[in-house]
């Protein structure tokens, strides 16, 4: 076979191990970014040509990708952030190149798309409503008692997610987005701990997985401030057997295929069940991949690229050996340039971000009571230490 050509979208900085992954197995690799990435850490080495853009969005990107394809053969497209997974959609739609298209994509973006279909697969899910009918909506408050989430659909994560306490409020709302709001879905609050399910999933089949719980809620820690954690369950735990079922009911309920995802479930503090909250056809944010690392051995972003070639060769993907053991990871803005965390060196550290502004690490453990006695006690430290709180951002960060 000749060489294979796959084009990344890289709108923020990440997925450096599946373009040095690509490489290894002796792939073409082209990337395209974005302007203000133009002098990020990206795996040049790996890198055969890397091409530059205001913003990868449609339809600039259709007609430069199309302009690249005059002179290049290009095999698979591959999102490498949650914001380019429509638009590689789109883009294989438009040159016909196998790979998820525009209403799987859908899916795994639109949180309304994935509730309507989660709940007609019979999948938990909070009571929501589309902010489209205001009779619907009026409805929907007189039955659902507040608070409510209010949720863009498209963005990712809890970026633009709110927590409405009355209609009166959701009203103002509604009036300030004018012509947007349809882009919006209501839901219940559900008060209640949040926990991620991180799947490599090959020819519909999910062969890898792996369930952690946040220290708390994602939205609470990104819209007031404080310590990121999480760490994983027990393997054997009855809980930690119930998502795995659950996530793979969502899985095979949304379409998907082959690659990794990263899924989110609460369970109701009023009556103990879990519910479906999204899901993302990507590696997990906030170093989740480093996290799974350090627990299982598997690197998230180089399965990813051995499923999509595996395909595209027509061969059968095998998943590597790994091990079920033990990580926790805490992160926090900080309020010095550099932190210096040399004071933190227990022997169960086995990373370390390095970013300004944030201070972060990693700890694995063969025995999951030690990776949250040390998780614990460093959040305490981590305030005293480094914690700095900024007013949520309403956009993505780099």
């Amino acid at each position: 076979m000749s060489e294979l050509t796959i084009l990344c979208l890289g709108s923020f900085f990440k997925g450096n191990e599946f373009l040095r992954e690509c490489k290894r197995q002796g792939c073409r690799v082209i990337l395209i970014t974005v302007e203000k990435l133009r002098d990020a850490a990206w795996a040049r080495e790996s890198i055969d040509e890397i091409f530059y853009m205001p913003e990868i969005i449609l339809p600039d990107v259709t007609k430069a990708v199309s302009y690249l394809a005059r002179s290049r053969r290009i095999d698979r497209i591959v999102p490498l952030d949650d914001f380019d997974v429509e638009t590689a959609a789109a883009l294989r739609e438009h040159l016909r190149i196998p790979g998820m298209g525009d209403t799987t994509a859908r899916y795994f973006r639109d949180k309304l798309a994935m509730r309507v279909l989660a709940q007609e697969s019979r999948i938990p899910v909070p009571p929501f409503v589309h902010v489209l009918n205001y009779d619907s909506l009026r409805a929907f408050m007189a039955d659902v008692p507040p608070p409510w989430m209010f949720k863009p659909r498209s963005q990712a994560g809890s970026i633009g997610l709110k927590k409405v306490e009355n209609s009166e409020e959701l009203w103002r709302s509604l009036d300030e987005l004018g012509d947007l709001q349809s882009h919006y879905v209501l839901e219940k609050y559900l008060p209640g701990p949040v926990y991620h399910v991180d799947s490599i999933v090959s020819e519909r089949e999910v062969i890898f997985h792996i369930a952690h719980r946040y220290g708390r809620p994602p939205m609470d820690v990104f819209h007031s401030g404080g310590i990121f954690t999480t760490h994983t369950l027990d393997y054997n735990d009855a809980d930690t057997q119930a998502l795995f079922a659950l996530n793979r009911q969502v899985l095979t309920s949304l379409g998907m295929v082959r690659g990794v995802t990263h899924a989110e479930f609460i369970r109701s503090d009023q009556d103990g069940r879990f519910y479906f909250l999204e899901t993302a056809a990507r590696v997990g944010g906030a170093n989740i991949d480093e996290l799974v690392a350090a627990a299982a051995g598997v690197n998230l972003w180089a399965e990813w690229a051995r499923i999509e070639l595996a395909h595209l060769r027509g061969e059968t993907y095998f998943l590597p050996p790994f091990r079920q053991e033990y990580a926790g990871l805490i992160l926090c803005l900080a309020r010095q340039n550099r932190p210096d965390l040399s004071a933190y060196n227990d022997e169960e550290i086995v990373w370390r971000l390095h970013k300004e502004n944030h201070a972060g690490l990693i700890v694995a453990s063969p025995g999951v009571e030690k990776v949250q006695a040390l998780l614990g006690g460093y959040a305490e430290r981590f305030s005293q230490d480094f914690l700095a709180v900024l007013p949520p951002s309403t956009t993505a960060q780099a």
